[in-house]
């Protein structure tokens, strides 16, 4: 296990990390690029903090004893960036990608419970895309493990020489699945995250912030838009209590303000989800939930 930077009771303070993220490293990423283990972690932290009221609003939990399942992602954020920040992390942040997450929640996480949470730096593969590594957090309580989440992300590179090109695939319409709800993204929700979240991205926040990434309008963070699904399916009756694991892949960037259809199917085992364009005929995420 890597050496682990500990913190107690409280994360650390934000600002001085995104004044890192601004700092160019000093070797250009390459195929000799390797991610070094790096672990940080929290120790005692408390779940109800100020911005939980809000987070709820945000992305629209309703209120209750049990903890959304996307909160303690929240709690970990500043490890996060802490490791991404790293002088040892070889790629810069503003290059990273967030393709793919998996949370999973082993039983119902109380309001007013204290978690120990760790985040480990792992799993780097070299793709056609780019360099993929995972954020791999983790949350116990008493010393169990009660959550836990995986992050991919990918820093886009160009295809190595010795990797096989794959054949094109056409877009295809993505399939309609029986239930579908309005998911309503304002001009403002990438702000309204950010404040709770401590997610302040630049292509989230502004048209003009986000069209100096190549984007024509902000976009929605990604974990708003699972979130926001997550919590309209919670309201459905044939939801299940307890523990699950919810995964998603993240596809199109979902342009603010805009509309989306959130698209599910319920079976016996778990839900099959999606997150497509107002029209329906692509997808910003699609995803999955099995009961465990």
């Amino acid at each position: 296990m890597p050496d682990s930077i500990t913190y107690h009771n409280t994360t650390p303070n934000l600002l001085p990390l995104f004044g890192r993220a601004l700092l160019p490293k000093q070797q250009k990423p390459s195929e000799n690029t390797r991610i070094p283990e790096l672990q940080a972690e929290v120790v005692g932290i408390a779940t109800d903090t100020d911005s939980l009221s809000t987070y709820r609003k945000v992305c629209g939990f309703k209120a209750g004893s049990q903890l959304p399942a996307t909160w303690p992602h929240i709690l970990a954020f500043p490890l996060h960036l802490k490791l991404l920040t790293d002088p040892q992390f070889p790629l810069p942040l503003l290059g990273l990608v967030h393709i793919r997450n998996s949370i999973t929640q082993h039983r119902a996480i109380m309001i007013g419970e204290n978690l120990d949470i760790r985040v480990t730096l792992g799993n780097q593969q070299r793709t056609e895309k780019g360099i993929e590594f995972d954020l791999v957090t983790e949350a116990r309580s008493a010393g169990a493990l009660i959550w836990e989440e995986t992050s991919t992300n990918l820093f886009r590179m160009a295809r190595s020489e010795t990797a096989q090109p794959k054949p094109p695939t056409a877009r295809r319409k993505p399939e309609t699945l029986p239930f579908t709800d309005l998911m309503t993204a304002p001009e403002d929700i990438g702000r309204q995250y950010a404040k709770v979240a401590g997610d302040q991205n630049p292509i989230h926040l502004y048209a003009l912030t986000a069209k100096a990434f190549g984007f024509p309008k902000a976009i929605a963070h990604g974990m708003w838009s699972k979130a926001h699904a997550l919590a309209k399916l919670e309201q459905r009756d044939d939801w299940k209590e307890g523990a699950f694991t919810i995964t998603c892949q993240f596809k199109t960037p979902l342009l603010l303000p805009g509309t989306a259809q959130l698209n599910w199917q319920e079976g016996r085992d778990g839900w099959d989800y999606q997150v497509l364009n107002a029209k329906g005929t692509a997808p910003h995420l699609s995803g999955r939930v099995d009961w465990l």
